[in-house]
């Protein structure tokens, strides 16, 4: 029987990463994903040779289900309707400092009435020191109350019983003995905190317990996703360091959990995370600027040693995040490789690289619907390729979108780059009608290539 039992989650494994995989178009030339799927295959074969990760396959076998874990609410209860968002964060006790009430404090500041009405944030106190959680919950109650009373706070705690052992664990990298236990730790707190929130809203944001958040932070993050859509993604990320400002479709999170429970003396949850976004066909990082978190503690949650990283990207008010309205993107320049136009749109660190442009030749951008433009700001050239900028070069808005939605029959002039760039505001009244285009216009022959770097458009939000 226990050979039976054996062989059959094996299989069931196999079928799990090939139904990850299979989820995208996998391709010979996908060397990346490639080895994700042989790292894959591998340790999870090796993991089967424990009897916790036995368990927690049964349960991964059937990953539309959440882990059966009877959680204790430390604080509120979980919201009588579906969210908009869920801020999820974890928390131990700290040997040097604690700035989780802190970080509560600033998601609740920088949140206007009307976005946390669209927000609940659930915090995992996953420390077994029942004593200190105690005085956390006691705290979080005095500084918080009027937002647990209005269901936007929860607090909770999953038992150690439900925790595999993290005595005897590999030591992979070299890590020592307790940085491994505590890693490994890390992802299990991590993966009991998502299965909680699967179904609190429609998206999952994971900060940590360190941070400082942007004014209006949800706002932006609600910009971006107007902006994503009909593209396919599995992580957002609005912050470059560690598991801070990583949003997820809330869908996902079940198969996330798993997955983390599968493999999580393996690696840093960070790494592992990426791991999962390749297997679920997700090539390339989409990280957005400015980030909106910025990591506030200067000494580590490991140990206490010092921490003192910080997001050169993060900007306190996100109103220079551009809107960047759904769209569509058209050129006659010959793109190179894989640096394809909606990359220049994206607010990711990706962009557009076309081969020598010709006079005449132009860059559209044709919205899905007409939209009041405030500001428009191009950018050209990269720091790596300098020489690789609009030398000369108009941009100008259009109106009339033609019927097979190629561009406008009507277009007016409204400025010059300079220096490879533009920027205008003040463009609510430029033309008779809400523009339906953005069109870049190549006016002399260069015989370098062209990068654009970025295209941000502002809009007037319609009443």
């Amino acid at each position: 029987m226990r050979c039976f039992l054996r062989r059959s989650l094996i299989a069931a494994l196999f079928l799990l990463v090939f139904l990850f995989i299979s989820l995208g178009i996998w391709t010979p030339k996908d060397l990346e994903m490639e080895e994700t799927q042989e790292w894959a295959r591998g340790i999870g074969l090796q993991q089967l040779q424990a009897d916790w990760n036995l368990r927690s396959l049964q349960n991964l076998t059937n990953a539309t289900n959440l882990l059966s874990i009877s959680y204790q609410y430390l604080v509120g209860i979980p919201p009588l309707h579906k969210k908009f968002l869920t801020v999820g964060l974890c928390s131990i006790k700290r040997k040097k400092g604690n700035y989780l009430l802190e970080t509560l404090r600033s998601i609740f500041e920088q949140s206007t009435h009307e976005e946390l009405n669209e927000m609940v944030v659930v915090v995992h106190l996953a420390d077994p020191d029942q004593e200190w959680n105690a005085q956390v919950v006691g705290n979080i109650a005095k500084r918080f109350a009027h937002q647990i009373l209005l269901g936007r706070l929860l607090v909770i705690h999953a038992p150690h019983e439900y925790y595999p052992s993290i005595e005897g664990l590999k030591q992979n990298f070299n890590d020592a003995k307790d940085r491994v236990k505590f890693r490994s730790k890390q992802n299990v707190d991590y993966a009991y905190l998502m299965n909680f929130a699967a179904n609190l809203s429609t998206y999952y944001l994971m900060i940590e317990d360190d941070v400082r958040c942007a004014k209006n932070f949800f706002s932006a993050i609600r910009r971006v996703l107007e902006s994503q859509k009909g593209s396919y993604w599995v992580t957002l990320e609005f912050s470059k360091l560690g598991y801070i400002g990583k949003l997820y479709h809330s869908s996902d999170l079940h198969q996330l959990s798993r997955f983390l429970l599968l493999f999580y003396q393996e690696m840093p949850c960070d790494w592992l995370l990426g791991h999962f976004r390749l297997l679920l066909t997700q090539k390339e990082v989409r990280r957005f600027k400015p980030s909106l978190f910025q990591h506030i503690g200067l000494y580590s949650s490991f140990q206490g040693t010092a921490n003192k990283l910080k997001d050169e990207d993060f900007e306190e008010d996100p109103a220079v995040f551009p809107d960047n309205p759904p769209a569509d993107m058209i050129t006659d320049i010959a793109s190179f490789e894989n640096y394809l136009p909606n990359k220049a749109y994206s607010n990711t660190e990706e962009y557009f690289w076309g081969k020598a442009p010709s006079a005449g030749n132009s860059f559209t951008i044709v919205f899905k619907q007409p939209v009041c433009i405030l500001r428009i700001q191009i950018q050209t050239g990269s720091e790596k390729r300098q020489e690789d900028y609009l030398q000369a070069g108009l941009v100008e808005l259009g109106t009339q979108k033609k019927s097979d939605g190629k561009g406008c029959n009507t277009y007016i002039s409204i400025g010059l780059f300079e220096k490879g760039n533009f920027n205008r505001q003040g463009l609510e009244n430029r033309t008779a009608s809400a523009p339906e285009c953005v069109r870049i216009v190549v006016t002399r022959d260069q015989s370098e290539w062209l990068i654009i770097r970025s295209i941000s458009i502002w809009t007037k939000p319609s009443r």
